[in-house]
Parts: structure tokens; C-alpha cells; sequence
């Protein structure tokens, strides 16, 4: 049976590339604005669709795809995508809930670790040579509160590297408390920072999230506080964000994640209290070849008339 297309709407490496078209598709890339429509226009008989939560996928452009019967979310994320119109046209969305979320923990402490501690400036200070001037006090990790905003699986993975590694307490907000879980639940987002010395955002994206932190938020996390990101960058209000790390209202933040990423507002570039990386907590090889192979899994299910694997709830 020939390869069936699979239209890709995100960037790809080489290898996942290569494991898809392993599992008997076709990969048709068009990453862009201007490819995508394209391909869109170019592609109508397209039955698969490939995209991520950042990139999503809309009602028109399902609309100008009559025959399209799966989009698939490489990783966990599909904010982006309307899947109450691909419900409405029987089009089946699938995700990839666990496939990075061990490397994403890990990123995650990292991120915390090199806060904490101000590794990038020091090893920054000491290149310049700088070094009497790179050892100035930073906090320790041990013991601090750690506030997890989004106690998921990932959430869950942070806590207990947290807890077990550096027997740091740990609350959670979620929308509501999880069941069977034994750390304290925080009513809102604003009573977790109160009480956390590192607020942990580890929420997905989307409406019901956006700016859940917000400036009462970062008033109550402090001068003392620190926030670290890698859930999404659309779950804090940014100009909130950079106007209280230039005022010393909060004492740092490290994000994996900014709101319209991959643009990083210049105002954030001279900020000496704040980390960046390029949205790459998932981004191991063990993670991410796995999440190119649930896809094939979902889309092999899908077309031999099998359930999916991991829905989108």
C-alpha cells in the first residue's frame, strides 16, 4: 500500500522526519505562514494533519480540507488547535501526553538550579574575568517552598525531583484539588505564589490559563520569590512579568517558554535577573523520538480502523 500524506505544520527534525515516513507515511512539510496556506490550498484531499499546540491548526483550515480525518499534536500541547470544530466535522485530535515529560522535569530543576544559584551570570562574570565579582551569596535550594502551578504529569515529575532531591515542601494550584494527591492545594494561582519561595508553572496554554499569573500574582510571590516557566508563556502576563523583574519585585525568573515565542520582546534581553532557553525542555533524543513514534502509533491506529492511543480529552 503506497505511503498516506501526512501534512506537517511544525518545525521537524531529520529523525522524526525519518521515523514517520518509517511508519508508512509521507511527510509533506510546510512550516510558514506562507507554505502553510499553500499546501493547504495545493493539498485538499489531505486525510492527516501533523502540527503542535504552538502552532495549532484552525476551523478554515480544516474547512479547506474536506477529506481530513486526524490531526495529531506532536507532544502534549493543542492549545492552539479548535478541536470543538474538528469535533463538530468527526475529525479524530491526538497528542502526546508523557512522551517528553521526564526530560521536561529535568529541564525544569535545571532552570530552578541555575536561578537559584546564578550559574549563567557567574560563568558569564568569570569569562569576562570577572572572577572576585562572580561570588557574591545566592540561595541555596534545599528546603525552599516550591509552588507548582499545574500539578499534571510533568507537575508531578517536578515535585517529586524536588522533594526527594532537595526536600523542598511543595503546594499546587490546579482548578481543582487532585484527587488522592497528599500535597497542600493552593485556591488560586495569587495564594500559591504568597506562599511559595519558587512559583513553578507547569499549566498548559489556552484560554482557561492565560495570564494566571498576572501582577497581583507576581506581588504576592515577592522580592524574595523566583518564577520559573516551562509550561507556556501565555499563562503569565509578560509586560507584568518584565515590569517586575526591572523593578526588583520579584528576585528572578527563568523561562523555557515566552508568550509569542519564537519573538523575545527586547525588553527582556537586558534583564540580568532573567534566564531564557529556546523552548527546549522536551527536547532530549529519548524524547524526542518518542513522541514521533506515538504519533505513527495514532496515526496507524486511526487508518486501520483502531481507537487512537491518547485522544485529546
Amino acid at each position: 500500500m503506497a505511503p498516506i500524506p501526512l501534512l506537517i505544520l511544525n518545525p521537524l527534525d531529520p529523525e522524526r522526519v525519518a521515523r514517520i515516513a518509517a511508519g508508512g507515511f509521507a511527510p509533506q512539510l510546510a512550516v510558514g505562514p506562507a507554505a502553510r496556506a499553500a499546501a493547504i490550498a495545493a493539498l485538499p484531499q489531505t486525510r492527516a494533519v501533523l502540527t503542535n499546540g504552538a502552532t495549532g491548526f484552525t476551523a478554515a483550515e480544516m474547512a479547506a480540507l474536506p477529506r481530513l480525518e486526524i490531526i495529531c499534536a506532536i507532544g502534549v500541547g493543542h492549545e492552539n488547535i479548535d478541536v470543538a470544530a474538528a469535533r463538530a466535522r468527526g475529525i479524530t485530535v491526538t497528542h502526546g501526553p508523557g512522551t517528553n515529560a521526564a526530560s521536561v522535569a529535568d529541564h525544569a530543576m535545571a532552570l530552578l538550579l541555575g536561578l537559584l544559584r546564578g550559574i549563567p551570570q557567574a560563568d558569564a562574570a568569570v569569562k569576562r574575568g570577572e572572577w572576585m565579582g562572580a561570588r557574591g551569596p545566592r540561595p541555596s535550594v534545599s528546603g525552599k517552598r516550591l509552588g507548582i502551578l499545574g500539578l499534571g504529569e510533568i507537575g508531578l515529575l517536578i515535585a517529586q525531583r524536588a522533594e526527594a532531591g532537595f526536600a523542598m515542601p511543595i503546594a499546587y494550584h490546579n482548578r481543582r484539588p487532585r484527587e488522592g494527591c497528599a500535597y497542600p492545594w493552593m485556591a488560586s494561582a495569587a495564594e500559591l505564589a504568597a506562599w511559595a519561595d519558587v512559583l513553578m508553572i507547569a499549566a498548559p496554554g489556552g484560554a482557561a490559563t492565560r495570564h494566571l499569573v498576572d501582577a497581583a500574582a507576581l506581588e504576592a510571590l515577592g522580592p524574595a520569590g523566583f518564577l520559573v516557566n516551562i509550561g507556556r508563556g501565555s499563562v503569565v502576563d509578560q509586560p507584568a512579568l518584565i515590569q517586575a523583574l526591572r523593578e526588583g519585585r520579584i528576585a528572578g525568573a527563568a523561562l523555557d517558554v515566552v508568550d509569542g515565542e519564537p519573538v523575545v520582546p527586547a525588553e527582556m534581553l537586558d534583564l540580568p535577573n532573567l534566564i531564557i532557553t529556546p523552548h527546549i525542555a522536551g527536547r532530549s533524543p529519548e524524547a524526542v523520538l518518542a513522541t514521533a513514534t506515538l504519533v505513527v502509533a495514532n496515526l496507524r491506529a486511526h487508518f486501520a480502523g483502531q481507537p487512537v492511543l491518547t485522544p485529546v480529552a
